[in-house]
């Protein structure tokens, strides 16, 4: 039986080693957390949304974040400070504008087959995670910001979208627990919200009982491809030197699928190739619904304000999950009270709720330039990559984990 190193123990690593185990590989997982599901897909906005797959490749998108550039509470937020990396992705990033109408409508494509094949997992798995089925409702607050989306939502229709105009009494009919006046929106029936810890978490138990093995709180330290071999191998040793019940090892394996979050970038310049990878850091809240007046006046139908950038997802009776923000300030996993305090703002402005006990955390989105997935084979043919989702991992996770699965299983026998 072939054996499949998957690096990496997030969203799209999980749902990649359950692919392998379902077409018959070996498979060990290995990530530098004790736990699954530890970072970016810790605490994230929480949408299956297919209908939030446009890129972000557009000169107003430039323009907005220089304009923003003195103001710490904007919703994207860039550090001038000078860093090689970011600024070499920034100057692919605008080489990508020309791309967006193309990449917007297969990101969108992807989306589709990723929420079917997730609802797949789920049911056939069991898998609990405070799914709800009610759809995803974007408003605007002006003319301009509506006018502009009229035109974006065209591009995703033509990419496969059922989702139709709404207006202000619309959406208040739609989500009643809205206390704002808007000035239009857009509704997407058919996506959904849940919780990527949940999900992520119970998946790797099901990968656990299906024969996955895990390798936790072990960082690569070096990865061995000869090209003469039909294997690979890597050195791994623990985080914590503090803890000697992780030894530090080698293992080998007949392949590796690099699932490695932000971590992708430095993985794959080990193993001789180029994924531009950059964390770009988004900040969310956990509201506890802990009064029966919050849990009754908390919004079920997950939003998107466009214009500040923030969505919201409830997470069973008692929680409710506010995201947003996109700051590009290296691999600084810090939580920021100023980048915090427009999110519980915000929350405040548009629901009748408390915001007394709110639970704050960090993550950072992997982003390519193009802000496509990578899910292909390296320069060598036993690596493989299946990671660069950026805002859209948990969208898009069950579809690029069940195509690279299936390259791997085209070119190495299970």
């Amino acid at each position: 039986m072939s054996h499949i190193m998957v690096i990496g123990a997030g969203i799209t690593g999980i749902t990649t080693a359950y692919e392998l185990l379902e077409l018959g590989y070996q498979v060990t997982i290995l990530d530098k957390n004790l736990y699954p599901a530890m970072e970016t897909s810790f605490a994230n906005g929480g949408q299956l949304s297919a209908c939030n797959a446009e890129v972000w490749n557009q000169k107003a998108t430039v323009l907005k974040g220089i304009k923003w550039m003195t103001q710490k509470d904007a919703p994207l937020l860039l550090n001038p400070s000078f860093d090689l990396h970011k600024y070499a992705w920034l100057i692919e990033f605008m080489g990508n504008i020309k791309h967006y109408e193309a990449n917007t409508q297969k990101t969108v494509r992807l989306a589709l087959l990723a929420r079917k094949r997730l609802f797949e997992i789920a049911q056939k798995e069991n898998i609990q995670f405070d799914l709800e089925k009610r759809g995803i409702l974007h408003f605007y607050h002006n003319q301009q910001d509506y006018d502009v989306a009229i035109r974006v939502n065209d591009l995703l229709c033509k990419g496969g979208l059922e989702r139709h105009a709404v207006t202000n009494e619309e959406i208040h009919s739609i989500e009643p627990s809205l206390t704002g006046e808007y000035y239009g929106g857009f509704y997407c029936p058919d996506d959904a919200t849940g919780d990527i810890h949940k999900y992520t978490t119970h998946l790797a138990q099901v990968v656990a009982h299906k024969g996955g093995k895990f390798l936790y709180g072990v960082e690569v330290e070096d990865l061995n491809l000869d090209h003469s071999t039909e294997q690979v191998s890597a050195k791994y040793r623990a985080c914590d030197p503090k803890n000697k019940d992780i030894p530090d090892g080698f293992i080998q394996a007949d392949a590796i699928v690099i699932c490695g979050g932000v971590e992708s970038y430095h993985l794959a310049k080990q193993a001789g190739d180029r994924v531009n990878v950059y964390p770009v850091k988004g900040y969310s809240i956990t509201v506890q619904l802990n009064d029966e007046h919050s849990q009754q006046h908390a919004p079920w139908v997950s939003l998107l304000d466009e214009s500040a950038k923030i969505v919201t997802s409830r997470l069973g009776r008692d929680r409710l999950r506010i995201a947003g923000t996109a700051e590009f300030n290296g691999y600084n996993r810090d939580i920021r009270i100023d980048r915090i305090q427009p999110l519980v703002h915000w929350v405040n402005r548009n629901f009748d709720i408390s915001t007394e006990h709110c639970v704050p955390w960090a993550g950072l989105r992997p982003m390519m330039p193009n802000m496509m997935p990578v899910v292909r084979q390296g320069k060598h043919p036993r690596v493989f990559y299946n990671t660069g989702h950026g805002h859209l991992g948990w969208t898009l996770s069950a579809a690029t984990a069940a195509m690279i699965s299936l390259e791997i299983s085209q070119k190495i026998a299970a």
